[in-house]
């Protein structure tokens, strides 16, 4: 990866653990993991299991870890189908199969949440149908494959980020783990670029379910017949908050390469 260039061997493996720990805490607390940052390290680092800590969330945690290396492995090349699924079967660690909560495949049922509407009250929002995700997930990795030699700089690289991240947020194909799949899949354009991932830290959250609900509910259902961007226009908001978020990656990023160069003097 090309922002670990210049790094010796023991501090590209450190910076690299870090973001995996950070990516990590931050992608699972977004949906209510109770873990810290420390013990998420501890988790990733092969420490001892702590009874104190719920199982379910010690396995998110693992299971997000690994999903990671699952996507660098994928840096550059051209995506699949299946390699969406096997994405989805390292982030899902549930152990009783669910005929209708598929891993590792699309969903099979409708599903949907409350959003605030414009006129400041809740209202029910149904995402893509089940019929329709096949045909709107391609079009999300043929997306994906046309950008996978592309070097992007970094305003590109956000805009494609928040392009494809709010695509699987609002296309919801799984049954769950939508959100952590979108904060993983949109960063394999800006990894294949070069650039550390975007991570979205847990202390914005209220903003990023904010600025997610409002395009979507100015959007309304995906359908096959709308695309997943029927109004790109609409993404500028988010775009600018994935942008203003990337900066304390970048910031531990720069400090790393800047320890690195004070080290060699």
């Amino acid at each position: 990866m090309k922002f670990l260039a210049g790094l010796d061997e023991d501090s590209a493996r450190s910076l690299k653990r870090q973001l995996r720990d950070i990516w990590t805490y931050s992608s699972v607390s977004l949906e209510g993991n109770s873990l810290t940052l420390a013990e998420v390290e501890f988790v990733l680092d092969g420490g001892l299991v702590d009874s104190a800590m719920p199982q379910k969330d010690r396995l998110e945690v693992i299971g997000h870890g690994k999903s990671i290396e699952g996507l660098y492995l994928l840096i550059g090349k051209t995506i699949s189908e299946q390699d969406i699924f096997d994405l989805h079967r390292l982030i899902q660690t549930e152990s009783v199969t669910d005929i209708y909560k598929p891993i590792g495949a699309w969903k099979n049922e409708p599903n949907g949440t409350y959003i605030m509407g414009e006129n400041g009250k809740r209202r029910f929002m149904e995402y893509a149908h089940p019929i329709d995700v096949p045909v709107l997930m391609r079009e999300l990795i043929e997306y994906i494959n046309s950008l996978q030699m592309k070097a992007l700089d970094f305003d590109c690289a956000t805009s494609i980020y928040a392009t494809i991240h709010m695509g699987i947020a609002h296309i919801h194909p799984f049954w769950d783990g939508n959100g952590r799949m979108a904060r993983l899949l949109a960063n394999l354009p800006v990894l294949s670029s070069g650039h550390p991932p975007i991570v979205i830290p847990v202390n914005s959250k209220t903003g990023y379910i904010q600025v997610l609900s409002k395009y979507q509910s100015q959007i309304g259902c995906l359908t096959r017949a709308s695309g997943i961007w029927p109004d790109i226009a609409l993404l500028t908001e988010f775009t600018d908050f994935c942008r203003e978020e990337y900066r304390s990656i970048k910031g531990i990023v720069a400090e790393a390469h800047h320890c690195q160069r004070y080290d060699n003097r």
